[in-house]
């Protein structure tokens, strides 16, 4: 692909460059990729995104560098905080007052998925910095991921909608922790009971600027119509600019946006539906993330023991992640099945898990290029097989409205009848 590029570039001069070109190119590969996929397999759009950033990754694409840094780490970061702003916007905090227990199944299922990944990897004889990392990063699922899943099967339901309220507090839970660690490598302090301050620090931090963020746009709703153009471009602007702020001054910009969400959630109480505008630039933003994702973890490392060290990790993240969630299923009010199903919807990751890796690669490049020696394999492969896996589970549950089948096939008309 580099000598395809390079004779390319010397007689086409793009004004805006040659990588807007390629860019340009590959997201109109992957629309049309999604498109099929979704229309003749019956797979949400997400996989075809996802096999063409992979594969022009595996091809030697130059437009997305590893580790990720300046336009392209800010597009990332801004892709997944407009996301999880939407995905702490669908969660009520009132919910967990009437019903305790999914906060617990929650913390359970996030605490097992730590202890059995870190487990088996130091069983295996992963050193213990890679070992807690790596076990961190298998706490995340993919609310971005399991969101689209949703939409293309037009699933609806009590387990869709508990895969993604456990998926939101997973990603927060591993953003606050593995920000608060990876800040700790320069100093060399790695002892998990120092962590308690670097944590307050992170969290401390976003909860501010989530809360600025929250209040003006609560201020912005008391004059401005929610189904507003002008109001969908204040809201990318603000997501925009307090994540840049929170990432300035120690604190998390996607964990600020999630939280941002769930607070004005609950200063702003009466649903409001995304204007179509915001949708669109959303939808754009999410595919841009999706194969900026699949093109930078294809470019990882795929010898046969990071296979190995991965298809274990893999296996102890979806075990741990279903035991965990039937564990804390009692007294939730969802029945065993339900809780199967659940679990194995929260299988996905992918944008969440590459900011955090970054983070660490940023922090320390030793200790950084062996966590994402294991981490990029691992989200690729959970981002395309963990999507397929969500898409069984929902249609499993039998809450998707969408019937899961294949295009039907052009047919020979009948003959006439001559009578």
């Amino acid at each position: 692909m580099n000598e395809t590029l390079s004779v390319w570039s010397e007689w086409i001069r793009p004004s805006a460059g040659l990588a807007t070109v390629q860019w340009s190119i590959l997201l109109a590969l992957a629309t049309m990729a999604g498109h099929l996929v979704n229309r003749f397999a019956g797979l949400p759009k997400v996989i075809g995104y996802s096999m063409v950033g992979a594969l022009a990754g595996l091809a030697g694409f130059t437009g997305a560098a590893w580790p990720l840094q300046g336009i392209g780490l800010f597009l990332l970061e801004l892709g997944v905080a407009v996301v999880l702003f939407e995905a702490g916007g669908r969660i009520p905090l009132r919910w967990f007052r009437h019903n305790p227990m999914v906060l617990v199944q929650s913390l359970t299922e996030s605490a097992l998925t730590f202890v059995l990944v870190y487990w088996v990897l130091r069983y295996i004889g992963l050193r213990e910095g890679v070992s807690e990392a790596l076990a961190l990063l298998a706490m995340a699922a993919s609310p971005a991921v399991l969101s689209r899943v949703a939409m293309d099967t037009r699933a609806a339901g009590p387990v869709t909608d508990r895969a993604l309220v456990l998926s939101t507090l997973s990603t927060l839970y591993a953003l606050t922790l593995c920000s608060a660690r990876a800040s700790m490598l320069p100093r060399g302090d790695d002892s998990i009971a120092s962590t308690f301050y670097p944590v307050m620090v992170v969290l401390g931090l976003s909860v501010v600027v989530g809360s600025l963020l929250a209040l003006t746009l609560r201020v912005a709703l008391r004059v401005m119509s929610p189904t507003s153009e002008n109001t969908a471009i204040l809201l990318l602007a603000l997501i925009a600019a307090s994540s840049a702020l929170a990432a300035n001054y120690g604190g998390s910009a996607p964990l600020a946006a999630l939280l941002g969400g769930m607070i004005l959630m609950q200063l702003n109480p009466r649903p409001w539906s995304w204007p179509r505008q915001m949708g669109t630039a959303s939808s754009m933003l999410t595919m841009l993330m999706f194969v900026l994702v699949s093109v930078v973890a294809a470019q990882a490392d795929w010898s046969g023991p990071v296979a190995g060290v991965v298809a274990l990790l893999i296996v102890a993240r979806i075990v741990a992640k279903i035991t965990g969630v039937a564990i804390g299923n009692v007294g939730s009010g969802a029945s065993w099945r339900q809780a199967l199903w659940v679990g194995c919807a929260m299988a996905p990751m992918s944008s969440v898990a590459l900011l955090l890796v970054s983070l660490y690669v940023a922090a320390s490049r030793s200790l950084g290029g062996e966590i994402a020696s294991g981490a990029l394999p691992l989200i690729l492969l959970m981002e395309i097989f963990g999507a397929v896996l969500a898409t069984v589970a929902l249609y499993r549950a039998g809450e998707c409205s969408r019937p899961w089948q294949r295009a039907p096939r052009a047919t020979q008309p009948a003959p006439l009848n001559e009578s």
